[in-house]
């Protein structure tokens, strides 16, 4: 079974760990208890494979931000968490977008989907349509409008992200040491 890694990032209470738990337990976190870093696993079934699944779920709290590198560094895949209904983690999103191209490099072909959130709000939504589609053109990443209260386009976001690192990432050869029978005579 093939192992991959992604990496959750946003600012504070865009809803990363709401949109992760609801994919990993299918479950609605109601309460906000902001996360410094939280691991979350899943076997994902996917185009008749399985993928054994690590989730870094980061912090959006400022003084956390300096924890960021260290998880680019480490990560094979990102999803970039906004919030429909604050415009401004959409720059947030931007940021994070450039600091992954300029640790892993720009021509890396970095498996990153971006995921707005709170898409269950529509009067309460700032980021237009619009937006998303300039965005999505220009950058050249996928976006999913999202709502993990709702369960709406989760699985799809992360099943997506997963077929990216599964085809830029391919498996490597098995590790397993040859065993050989020595005969030793004394």
């Amino acid at each position: 079974m093939r192992e991959l890694n992604a990496v959750v990032l946003g600012a504070g209470g865009v809803g990363k760990s709401a949109l992760t738990v609801r994919f990993i337990r299918d479950v609605f976190v109601e309460n906000y208890d902001p996360t410094i870093e939280e691991e979350y696993h899943r076997i994902v079934e996917l185009d008749g494979e399985s993928y054994s699944l690590e989730i870094l779920d980061t912090a959006g709290a400022e003084q956390f931000k300096a924890l960021n590198e260290s998880y680019i560094k480490c990560g094979r895949g990102f999803i970039l968490v906004f919030s429909l209904a604050q415009e401004a983690t959409l720059r947030e999103v931007d940021s994070l977008r450039q600091q992954i191209y300029r640790v892993k490099g720009e021509n890396s072909n970095v498996p990153i989907v971006v995921v707005g959130t709170k898409m269950d709000l529509p009067n309460e939504r700032e980021v237009q349509q619009s937006t998303i589609e300039e965005l999505s053109a220009r950058w050249g990443l996928r976006f999913y409008e999202t709502s993990a209260k709702r369960n709406w386009n989760v699985k799809e976001a992360f099943e997506d992200l997963v077929r990216q690192m599964r085809d830029r990432y391919p498996q490597e050869p098995s590790r397993r040491k040859k065993v050989t029978k020595n005969c030793i005579v004394m």
